[in-house]
């Protein structure tokens, strides 16, 4: 993990470069297919073939995540960015709930998983990743959008884009667009909302997991466990996109009140966690830990809990690819990968402290930046709603 999300970091400063070279749709597709290899790696391991794959899906998620952006936004406007983000949403996140529901159901009662269960779930994963990536092919692009004469005007305006100077041209003029923006008012404050978000995907995505393992009273089910957790993160991914992504056409007020409420349920998760599971058990031995919080262990928390978690992640996300797809309709690219290079950062430093400190410090460092997250969030949201009422009433004045 360490390497993915090393080279991911690095590799989002480039990334791009490389959209705007060979275009969003050949960049999804590229990507995809270094997801299958590295998924197919798994099926036969070996050292060198995974730590050189781990490399490669860390250049290719940025080149992904930043080509999913750019597609997203140029195949929306400002009344539908927020659904298409929330559906966009639900649909990634749809993989955390079916993917453990399957280990949870046919690993369930195994105390080792044999070589062929795990060949059979990375057959099958790669299988579903290699077909994924042929149907991006069937995605729109963004000049089947356009007017013939539009079309044709824009070829008359930049050329032939197809030269290799027009190319590197646009790479070049890409990368400076990403330093530029890096540095304005908004990203800068939007920076602290993504960092949460880094923050809490490295807690819900490996933390918690190894903590609800960690934890003996939960007796022998305490293994299968971290599954059901797994699965109701999904439930809560998946009914947060979905809810969002169909209100947001008819939301009236914003995108604020979505933010609060993830701030809101996050806080309770983590107050709920602070009672229910022990301070240890981040960082207990293999044998796990015997200790106890301010509460007896419980199951029926620790999976509520994991709830909590996926439906306040959701709320940040999807309002986080709304608000920079509205900001940065004309800079998406740029704008995309400077949101993962951020993500990425944190959640690479959230993995490393997460071995060596206790909950309740890790908690309280989500806590810190996730309020002051909500609030840079909240600034961000007032201006473009100040932006668009001035650009409503320009038109409306003509």
């Amino acid at each position: 993990m360490s390497i993915i999300y090393g080279v991911f970091s690095a590799s989002n400063l480039i990334s791009p470069s490389v959209v705007a070279i060979v275009g969003p749709q050949l960049s999804m597709v590229v990507s995809g297919i270094f997801y299958s290899l590295y998924i197919a790696v798994f099926i036969q391991p070996a050292a060198w073939a995974f730590y050189t794959a781990s490399v490669f899906i860390g250049i290719a998620a940025a080149v992904l995540w930043t080509a999913q952006g750019n597609c997203l936004t140029v195949n929306s406007d400002e009344n539908t960015i927020g659904r298409n983000s929330g559906v966009f949403w639900a649909l990634l996140q749809s993989s955390l709930f079916f993917g453990n529901l399957y280990i949870y159901f046919a690993w369930q009662g195994k105390t080792r998983i044999s070589e062929s269960d795990r060949r059979t779930v990375f057959i099958a994963l790669t299988v579903i990743s290699l077909v994924g990536t042929v149907l991006f092919f069937l995605i729109r692009k963004q000049e089947d959008t356009k007017a013939p004469g539009e079309e044709d005007s824009a070829k008359e305006i930049l050329g032939d884009s197809s030269s290799a100077q027009n190319k590197m041209m646009r790479a070049v003029a890409a990368f400076k667009k990403s330093i530029k923006l890096s540095f304005t008012k908004e990203i800068l404050l939007l920076s602290v909302t993504t960092a949460y978000t880094g923050l809490i995907l490295t807690f819900f995505s490996g933390v918690y997991g190894t903590c609800i393992g960690a934890v003996n009273r939960f007796g022998s089910e305490e293994k299968s466990l971290i599954g059901l957790s797994g699965i109701f993160i999904g439930v809560g991914e998946i009914l947060g996109g979905g809810i969002f992504g169909l209100l947001s056409k008819n939301n009236r007020f914003g995108r604020n009140p979505v933010v609060m409420l993830g701030i809101v349920v996050h806080f309770i998760a983590f107050y709920l966690i602070f009672f229910n599971m022990p301070n240890d058990a981040p960082i207990a031995p293999m044998e796990g830990t015997d200790d106890v919080a301010y509460m007896i262990p419980s199951k029926e928390v620790a999976i509520f809990c994991s709830f909590l978690l996926g439906l306040g992640d959701s709320c940040f996300n999807t309002q986080l690819l709304s608000i920079l797809g509205f900001l940065y309709s004309e800079d998406s690219a740029p704008a995309f990968a400077i949101f993962k290079f951020v993500q990425s950062i944190c959640a690479a430093v959230a993995y490393f402290y997460s071995n060596y400190f206790l909950l309740q410090w890790q908690l309280l460092i989500m806590v810190v930046v996730g309020f002051f997250g909500t609030i840079t969030f909240f600034t961000v949201e007032w201006q473009a709603a100040a932006a668009l009422v001035a650009r409503s009433s320009d038109y409306s004045s003509i």
